[in-house]
């Protein structure tokens, strides 16, 4: 099968097309590279463009021959998002509603959807399934949600069918140290740790008021290659004629803020430069998944969930790219 993979250059996606290659599809990348880096394609044709401008991804699909498409290209920045919520909807629903259309003109009729817990809002009970109520509280989880409305419209109109992956805090790095998180700001609190570490700005621990163990949020750490197994095993349920479905992918288990400090320290072996910061707006106490579902539908798990297997990953790669990947 060739899959179009827009975001394919950037941290989730890159690690989600080298996974498919693994599994011997073949793989387009659409990207911008605003956010993105060309090496991290590995070599996979890279087509650049707009995924708002339908025309080109029509014709990204069609010279490709691609029959899925897998979408991670979107704005990820939660603060950002309550700051200039215009630019989430432009580029996280614009952008998707275009591709979509892309699809339903060129008779491509399977997607996977990068989603996020962010449309869960503050959650009533953890962990959290499927079928819990979705309140987004910032402009980001409610731009994912709004691309999740969109989908089963475009099923009962196209014949598309989609698996919605709504994944928790995503965090490490390919362990055969190809790829790795490089953002440009660092925005994930294990890269900005290392950051810390190498003399740039001090780890900011937003937040220790919260009604939690140790007054930090909890969160629900997954390794990046987990959520790249994820999307194969979600396309392979749509080539085998699956139905459309939602599913969280996580670990099932909270850590906190200052529970990964102490796992980088761990593993590094030095202490982590921090400050105390006020709560940032929009972030929950706790999200934590409940992957029931995908177990049991899908059969994924994860196999590396220790925290201290996730960070040494990321650091293991951090210590040998400290340029990141050294430009687009």
């Amino acid at each position: 099968m060739t899959v179009l993979v827009t975001g394919g250059a950037g941290y989730i996606g890159s690690h989600a097309a080298k996974a498919l290659r693994g599994a011997g599809h073949h793989v387009v990348i659409y990207d911008n590279l605003s956010a993105g880096h060309r090496v991290a394609a590995l070599g996979a044709p890279l087509v650049e463009g707009e995924t708002a401008d339908t025309a080109a991804v029509r014709r990204a699909i069609r010279e490709s021959g691609a029959t899925a498409v897998m979408h991670f290209a979107a704005s990820l920045n939660v603060g950002d998002s309550v700051r200039d919520p215009a630019a989430y909807y432009r580029n996280n629903v614009i952008g998707s509603i275009g591709t979509l259309e892309a699809m339903a003109a060129e008779g491509c009729r399977v997607f996977v959807f990068s989603s996020s817990c962010a449309v869960y809002g503050e959650p009533d009970s953890t962990p959290i399934t499927e079928d819990h109520p979705t309140r987004p509280v910032n402009a980001y989880g409610q731009t994912k949600l709004a691309v999740e409305q969109a989908l089963p419209h475009f099923e009962r109109a196209y014949g598309m069918r989609a698996v919605c992956l709504r994944y928790f805090n995503a965090a490490g790095a390919d362990p055969d140290g190809q790829l790795g998180e490089a953002h440009d700001p660092e925005i994930h609190v294990i890269p900005r740790a290392f950051e810390a570490l190498a003399g740039g700005p001090l780890l900011a621990v937003f937040g220790q008021d919260y009604a939690t163990p140790d007054g930090t949020c909890l969160r629900d750490y997954v390794h990046v290659s987990d959520l790249a197994a994820a999307h194969v095993q979600a396309l392979a349920h749509l080539e085998r004629g699956g139905a459309s479905a939602t599913y969280n992918v996580g670990t099932e288990t909270p850590t906190s803020v200052l529970e990964v400090m102490a796992a980088v320290e761990r593993v590094t072996g030095r202490a982590v430069p921090h400050q105390l910061a006020p709560r940032r707006p929009g972030d929950p106490a706790v999200l934590v998944a409940s992957a029931a579902r995908i177990r049991r539908e899908l059969g994924w798990t994860a196999t590396r969930p220790a925290l201290d297997t996730i960070v040494a990953d990321a650091w293991r790669w951090h210590a040998e790219h400290p340029n990141g990947f050294g430009g687009k």
